[in-house]
C-alpha cells in the first residue's frame, strides 16, 4: 500500500512497556502495509494488561476506532484470536482469561501464531477469486435446474449461470476438509507438486479423528500422522486446524461452518453430510483434494439428479438414521442414486431436524450417490442462525429447485411408515424391522461415528434413562461403547447429565472420534463377534477382522444394550417425556458469540431464495465453459502412454469396496505402492496378489467397484500388485475419478455377454486406439471422457500440475484451434503465436533443465490463453507467462 494512505496508530503505552510477544504482534500488523504504530514519550515500564490476550483486544479495538473502518478486517482478525484464545475448551478454544491468566512462553507463542494465521486469512480472503453476485429473479429464457445445479451454475469458472448434467465444468471450491489419516497421503501429493502452497488458509478444515487416540498418540505410526497435522498447521499458517478428538471431521465442520449454496471437496466419502445444511459437499481422494486446496478449483461433470419428495412425519423417537435405512432398504444401494445427487424436498421435511438430516446426507455416500442436499427452509435457517460465530454463517445463499427443474428420476418416501430398522451384516441397505430380529444375540453394542449426531445421542440416553426406571438391568456380559461427535456435544451431554446415564448403564465414553467405525483404534471388534452399531456401514472386516457388524439407529442400539439382544426400542422411546425432549434439544450450554461479523450484504434473518448470476440460455455461447474434444491439442498429445495392454481376467464381483481392497489397518504403515499392494485384498481375497502373480493381472468386476470410503490408495494397491486395468460394469463416483487421477486404467462396460464371456483365466487385450476390448474372440467397445483422456495422456494429476502449475485447470479447459472462436485467424495474430511456437523446449531445456517443465507449461498456458481469447495481446502475454522467467528473455528478444 502507498505511503499516502498508510494509516497511523496511536497507542497509550511506550514502546519499551512493550512484551517480546506484544512487539511481534504490532509488528505482524505493520507487516501488512496497511498502518504504523506511534507510541507516547513517557517511559512506562509495564504494559496495563494481564497478558498478551488483553493485549490483543486493546489493540483490536483501537484498529476499530482509530481505522475509521479502513482498518476493520485486521481488528476482526486480532478479534478472532481473542475469541479462539478465551473460548472454553470444548468449543476449540484455550480457556484463557484476559483478565488474569499468566501466560506460559508457549502459550504466548501459539497466540502469536494465531495472529499471523488470521492475518494471512485476511490476505488471502481478499487474493480469492470472487465470482459474480447472486440476483432475485430467474433470467427469462435460462432453462430450469435443481437446487444442484444452481449451486453448480453460481460456482461455475465460466459464469455462464446454468449448467447441465454431463457438462463437464471448471468450479470454484469453498472449502476443503481432510482427516489427519486422509492428510498423511494428501502430504505426499502435496510434495510431489513442489509444495506450492494453499489457496486459502481459513479454508482448510483438519480434523484428527480416525487413527489418533490418547492411549495411541506414542505409537509411531499414530504420532506419525500427528506429525503431518501439525506440519500442515505451521507450513499453511491454518485458522482452522482442530487438533486431535476435538471432533470427528464432518461434525462441527457442519455444525458451525458449511453454509447454504456452498461447494465443499472433502478427503472422506461421508463429505456429504454437509448437504444437511443445503451445502453442496462431495467427498474425492486425496489426488483430487490437493488440486482445490492448492488452486482453488476442481472440474466435475454435472451430474443427474434424483429428487426424494419427503411427506407426513415419522414416529415419534424414529429419526434420520431410520429414514435413511428405510431409503435403503426400499431402493438399495447404487439403484436409483447411483453417480446422482439425491435432492430432497417437500412437506416432510418440516418433521426433520438438520441433525436428522445430516444422517440421511451422512449415508447417502453408502446410498451410492455422488452426495444428498437438502432443500433449505426455516429450519436450515434456525440452525445456522445459532452458530457461535457469525462470520460462519453471513455468507449463506440459499436456492431452491425451479418448478420445471429436470431429474432424472423422481419418488415419494411416506414418512410414517418409517420405523426402527436394524442393516443385517454385511451391507447397509440389507434391512429389516427391529421387530423381526428382537432375541439375536449380541457381543457388544457401539454408539458413535459421524452419522451419530447430537439428537441421536440425546435420545439414546434418555432410553437407557427410560430403562433404568423401568426396572431393566445391564446384563454382564458384552462391551458397550460410546463416542461422542465433538467435545461441544460431550459437553452438552454431561450438563444435561446423560453422560452419567451412559456410565450407569455399563458403557465405556471414548473422546470423540472414528473409533470402532473404522475398526482400527484402541477398540475393536474381535474376529467372530456380532455388534449392534449406529455408525454407518457394515461390510465386513469393518469394525476389525473378521467381525460382524449389524446397523441401527443410536436408540435401537441403547435399548439393545441391557439385554445384548436385538431389541425394539418402541417401548423405551414411549416411556419419554417429549417436553423434556424438545428442552434438551434446545438447550445451549456455550453463549459466547464471537462479536466478529463477517462481511455479508446477505439478510441473515430471514429465508431469501436466490439465483444464481447468469444470461438467457439462447444469448450464451453453448459451447463455453465446456471441456473441448482433445483432437489434434498439442498440449494432450500421447506421452508414451501403451495402447495396448494384454493379460489374463481376474473375476470379481458386486460391491467390492475400499475397505475390501486395502484395509485400513494397513494404510498408516505402507507407504508407496509396493507396500500398499502387499496388503491387497488381504481379507477380502487372500490368493489375490499371488494371482495377480501369475499374470490375472486384468480385473473384470461386476456393479460399484470402488465403494466405501475415499481412501485412493486402493488404486496405489491395485498397481502395486501389479493390475494392468480395471474393467466394470460400474464404478463409485470417488473411485472413478482417482483411476486416472492415479495412473490406473478403469472401462465401464454394460454388456452382459462380455461378463458372461470374461471369466477366469480367459486372454483378454485392451486396445486404446480404438477403445476395443477384445476377450473370447469377441470385441466390446468403451468409451473414455475427455478428461480421462486428458488426464491419461499427460500422465496423471500430478503430472499435470508439474507441467502447468496452478493454471492447470485454465489450460485442462482451454479449446482447441477452430472450436468455437478462434482469435488466431488473421495473418498478424497467427504471426504473434508463431514466436511462441518457436520458443521450444529443446533450446530452453539445455539453459535451465530443472524447470523445463514449469517453463513450457507456462508457454503452453500463454499459447492457450491467446487462442481462446482471454488475453487480447502478445505483450501481455509475454509479461504475465515468460518475462518471470529469466531464462527465456535473452531467447523472446531474439525471437522477437
Amino acid at each position: 500500500m502507498a505511503d499516502d494512505k498508510m494509516r497511523t496508530l496511536r497507542l497509550d503505552i511506550s514502546r519499551a512497556a512493550l512484551s517480546q510477544s506484544e512487539r511481534k504482534c504490532l509488528s505482524l500488523l505493520e507487516d501488512t502495509g496497511q498502518l504504523k504504530f506511534i507510541f507516547p514519550d513517557t517511559l512506562l515500564t509495564e504494559s496495563n494488561y494481564a497478558n498478551l490476550v488483553g493485549f490483543l483486544n486493546y489493540v483490536a479495538s483501537n484498529l476499530r476506532t482509530q481505522g475509521a473502518g479502513q482498518l476493520d478486517s485486521l481488528a476482526d482478525a486480532y478479534s478472532e484470536v481473542v475469541h479462539r484464545c478465551t473460548s472454553h475448551t470444548d468449543f476449540g478454544g484455550y480457556g484463557f482469561d484476559q483478565d488474569s491468566t499468566e501466560l506460559s512462553v508457549e502459550q504466548e507463542g501459539e497466540i502469536v501464531f494465531l495472529c499471523s494465521a488470521y492475518l494471512e486469512a485476511v490476505k488471502s480472503a481478499a487474493r480469492a477469486r470472487c465470482g459474480p453476485a447472486v440476483q432475485s429473479f430467474r433470467p427469462r429464457g435460462r432453462p430450469g435446474m435443481t437446487m444442484t445445479e444452481k449451486i453448480l451454475a453460481m460456482h461455475d469458472v465460466s459464469r455462464k449461470g446454468f449448467v447441465r448434467p454431463g457438462d463437464i465444468i471448471q468450479v470454484d471450491v469453498d472449502w476443503v476438509i481432510a482427516s489427519e489419516l486422509a492428510w498423511k497421503g494428501m502430504e505426499g501429493v502435496y510434495d510431489a507438486f513442489g509444495k506450492p502452497g494453499i489457496f486459502r488458509n481459513d479454508r482448510l478444515w483438519l480434523a484428527g479423528d480416525h487413527r489418533v487416540e490418547p492411549e495411541l498418540y506414542h505409537v509411531p505410526q499414530v504420532k506419525a500422522l500427528m506429525d503431518a497435522s501439525e506440519r500442515a498447521k505451521k507450513e499453511f499458517k491454518m485458522t482452522d486446524f482442530q487438533g486431535f478428538n476435538y471432533t470427528i471431521l464432518h461434525t462441527e465442520f457442519v455444525r458451525e461452518r458449511a453454509q447454504p449454496g456452498m461447494l465443499v471437496i472433502g478427503a472422506d466419502s461421508h463429505t456429504c453430510s454437509g448437504g444437511s445444511v443445503s451445502c453442496l459437499a462431495v467427498g474425492m481422494g486425496a489426488t483430487d483434494v490437493i488440486m482445490p486446496l492448492v488452486t482453488g478449483q476442481t472440474w466435475l461433470t454435472v451430474p443427474e439428479t434424483v429428487h426424494l419428495r419427503l411427506i407426513n412425519e415419522p414416529p415419534f423417537g424414529v429419526g434420520g438414521k431410520d429414514t435413511v435405512l428405510y431409503i435403503l432398504k426400499t431402493f438399495k444401494r447404487n439403484t436409483i442414486a447411483a453417480d446422482r445427487i439425491v435432492e430432497f424436498s417437500g412437506p416432510g421435511l418440516a418433521a426433520l431436524s438438520c441433525d436428522a438430516r445430516f444422517a440421511i446426507a451422512n449415508m447417502c455416500t453408502e446410498f451410492g450417490a455422488v452426495s444428498g442436499i437438502f432443500a433449505a427452509d426455516d429450519r436450515t435457517l434456525d440452525f445456522v442462525n445459532r452458530r457461535r460465530i457469525r462470520k460462519h454463517k453471513n455468507n449463506a445463499i440459499y436456492f431452491q429447485p425451479d418448478e420445471d427443474a429436470i431429474y432424472a428420476q423422481s419418488f415419494e418416501i411416506d414418512l410414517s411408515k418409517v420405523e426402527s430398522g436394524v442393516a443385517i451384516y454385511p451391507s447397509p441397505d440389507n434391512v429389516v424391522p427391529a421387530s423381526e430380529v428382537v432375541g439375536t444375540a449380541l457381543d457388544g453394542c457401539f454408539i458413535g461415528a459421524c452419522t451419530t449426531t447430537e439428537e441421536d445421542l440425546i435420545m439414546a440416553g434418555l432410553v437407557l434413562e427410560a430403562g433404568l426406571k423401568k426396572g431393566l438391568k445391564p446384563v454382564d456380559h458384552g462391551r458397550r461403547i460410546v463416542v461422542p461427535g465433538s467435545k461441544p456435544i460431550r459437553h452438552k451431554l454431561e450438563k444435561l447429565g446423560l453422560i452419567e446415564i451412559y456410565k450407569q448403564c455399563g458403557f465405556k465414553v471414548g473422546v470423540p472420534g472414528c473409533s470402532m467405525c473404522v475398526g482400527q483404534g484402541v477398540d475393536q471388534a474381535a474376529a467372530g463377534e456380532k455388534w449392534l452399531s449406529s455408525q454407518n456401514r457394515n461390510f465386513k472386516n469393518r469394525m476389525g477382522p473378521g467381525s460382524i457388524a449389524n446397523l441401527a439407529s443410536a436408540a435401537t442400539v441403547a435399548a439393545s444394550s441391557f439385554s445384548m439382544q436385538m431389541s425394539n426400542p418402541r417401548e423405551l422411546l414411549d416411556m419419554i417425556d417429549r417436553d423434556r425432549l424438545k428442552e434438551y434439544l434446545g438447550f445451549e450450554p456455550s453463549a459466547q458469540i464471537s462479536l466478529v461479523s463477517g462481511k455479508s450484504e446477505m439478510n441473515t434473518s430471514t429465508l431469501i431464495f436466490s439465483e444464481p448470476y447468469g444470461r438467457d440460455e439462447n444469448t450464451s455461447n453453448s459451447a463455453e465453459g465446456g471441456i473441448p474434444n482433445t483432437s489434434g491439442n498439442a498440449l494432450f498429445a500421447d506421452e508414451g502412454l501403451s495402447t495396448a495392454i494384454q493379460g489374463k481376467v481376474l473375476r470379481l464381483g458386486d460391491f467390492v469396496d475400499t475397505d475390501a481392497i486395502i484395509p485400513s489397518k494397513f494404510l498408516a504403515s505402507s507407504r508407496t505402492n509396493e507396500e500398499l499392494g502387499s496388503h491387497c485384498m488381504e481379507f477380502f481375497m487372500p490368493e489375490f496378489r499371488q494371482l495377480v502373480r501369475d499374470g490375472h493381472d486384468v480385473v473384470v468386476a461386476g456393479r460399484a467397484f470402488g465403494c466405501g470410503s475415499s481412501r485412493d490408495v486402493a488404486v496405489n494397491a491395485l498397481l502395486g500388485a501389479g493390475v494392468k486395468c480395471v474393467i466394470a460394469e460400474s464404478f463409485s463416483f470417488i473411485y472413478s475419478r482417482n483411476q486416472p487421477n492415479i495412473g490406473l486404467l478403469g472401462i465401464v462396460i454394460k454388456d452382459k455377454p462380455f461378463f458372461e464371456t470374461a471369466c477366469r483365466g480367459e486372454q483378454i487385450s485392451v486396445d486404446l486406439a480404438t477403445n476395443t476390448v477384445t476377450c473370447g474372440g469377441r470385441n466390446w467397445a468403451f468409451q473414455l471422457s475427455e478428461m480421462e483422456k486428458r488426464l491419461i495422456n499427460v500422465g496423471g494429476m500430478t503430472e499435470a500440475f508439474r507441467k502447468f502449475g496452478k493454471q492447470v485447470f485454465d489450460v485442462m479447459f482451454s479449446k482447441r484451434p477452430g472450436h468455437v472462436s478462434d482469435p488466431a485467424t488473421s495473418p498478424g495474430k497467427r504471426a504473434l503465436f508463431t514466436i511462441f511456437q518457436r520458443v521450444k523446449m529443446p533450446t530452453i531445456r539445455k539453459k535451465d533443465p530443472l524447470k523445463s517443465d514449469q517453463i513450457e507449461g507456462k508457454i503452453e498456458l500463454a499459447i492457450s490463453n491467446l487462442k481462446n481469447g482471454r488475453i487480447p495481446t502478445i505483450y501481455k502475454a509475454i509479461r504475465i507467462y515468460i518475462i518471470p522467467h529469466t531464462t527465456l528473455q535473452d531467447r523472446l528478444k531474439g525471437v522477437l
